[in-house]
């Protein structure tokens, strides 16, 4: 291994593992769970997440593409593997590591047929329908036609029907409760086309709000990571959540500058007041994004100390002024606790005027990540 980097990000397995026990305790003994773990788990590192979800209990994982659930089987993981984006490509690779499909494409349900045969097995297949959401999937009036093109397969079966809500998470919406309506409708006209047909389409904001909505399987994504899929569930939610990831960095030098001294590109910023600098070598190269310019805090000394100035590509500066001792080679917290202090990803969201799923891939994609287990007696963390 070459000098680690100054950024790293920390994962605490035991809190994912926290974390899937709460949905399960949620949704009860006898509810299938399928744990989302694609875009590397939110970030989090798809191998290491989905072995910490199987530790707790998990037997179904949810990934975008059969690449995610090759690597999964290759390592180990030996539940159901549902890729949600499809097999347009890769139908070998889904039939031969026993990966489950989605499907809304007849060229897919061709293709699988094509490799089932060959591989001498019969392959389950989950349908896509949109019933509202505009993204993936069949329209709900092309279903009827879309069951009878998949029976003229033999060597394929419907295993499951799945959709999505697009505003299970927007309070006082009354979309969610239509659009699963219009499901149940589709579901009820199936009766009897499955082999053990399953359906889902519960994601973490409708597990939360709507336990009548939970099918044969919920599918949890950022509540397992220890956030909530908006501000207001956090309130009224039952789930008792941990984050996961922490994100820190270390000072590189700690200077003074006088006032009047305009501080990074562009000068955006000039100090009022003889001014303490920490910099630190985190910028928008490592997920930490420009437009946090003027808003972000980070944590030092358990303290939050304000970025000042442009965030560069590979550095920013804190104002250490008010908070005493902070030298060289110190650790600055990004994201998550150090003494009392804690930043959460939902308030570094708003400073980048996005959501805390793309700062928990964000940070997760940008930079290494060690994992440790807060319930496990001390040892090192594992890179």
């Amino acid at each position: 291994m070459g000098t680690p980097s100054w950024n790293r990000v920390e994962v605490d397995r035991a809190a994912l593992r926290h974390n899937f026990r709460q949905v399960r305790k949620l949704v009860g003994p006898s509810l299938g769970i399928l744990a989302v773990v694609k875009a590397d788990a939110y970030g989090h590192g798809l191998i290491p997440a989905a072995q910490s979800f199987a530790e707790a209990g998990a037997t179904a994982f949810g990934v975008a593409e059969v690449e995610e659930g090759v690597c999964l089987r290759q390592a180990g993981i030996t539940g159901e593997i549902v890729v949600m984006l499809g097999v347009d490509q890769g139908a070998e690779e889904a039939v031969a590591y026993d990966l489950t499909p989605v499907v809304y494409t007849l060229e897919a349900m061709e293709a699988l047929a094509a490799c089932a045969a060959k591989g001498g097995c019969r392959k389950g297949v989950q349908i896509k329908v949109d019933v509202g959401m505009g993204r993936l999937g069949i329209l709900p009036r092309e279903l009827e036609p879309f069951l009878a093109a998949l029976r003229r397969f033999p060597n394929l079966y419907l295993a499951g029907i799945a959709s999505h809500f697009p505003k299970a998470d927007a309070e006082g919406d009354a979309t969610t409760t239509d659009q699963y309506r219009l499901f149940q409708e589709l579901l009820a006209g199936i009766q009897g086309a499955g082999d053990g047909r399953i359906s889902h389409i519960a994601n973490s904001a409708t597990l939360m709000r709507y336990p009548e909505m939970h099918c044969d399987m919920v599918r949890p994504g950022i509540s397992l990571y220890g956030c909530y899929p908006a501000d207001w569930l956090q309130q009224t939610s039952a789930l008792d959540l941990r984050p996961g990831m922490r994100f820190t960095t270390t000072v590189l030098q700690v200077k003074e500058v006088p006032a009047g001294q305009g501080v990074s590109y562009g000068h955006r910023y000039v100090t009022e007041r003889p001014t303490k600098l920490a910099v630190l070598p985190v910028g928008y190269a490592d997920g930490y994004l420009r437009r946090m310019t003027g808003k972000a805090e980070v944590l030092l000394a358990g303290h939050r100390a304000p970025i000042r100035g442009m965030i560069c590509m590979n550095a920013c500066m804190a104002d250490v002024t008010d908070i005493p001792g902070v030298k060289a080679g110190d650790a600055a917290v990004l994201l998550g606790c150090q003494g009392a202090g804690e930043i959460r990803a939902e308030e570094i969201a708003r400073w980048s005027e996005t959501i805390n799923y793309e700062i928990l891939c964000l940070f997760g994609s940008c930079n290494r990540q060690v994992y440790y287990d807060s319930e496990a007696p001390a040892t090192p963390p594992v890179y």
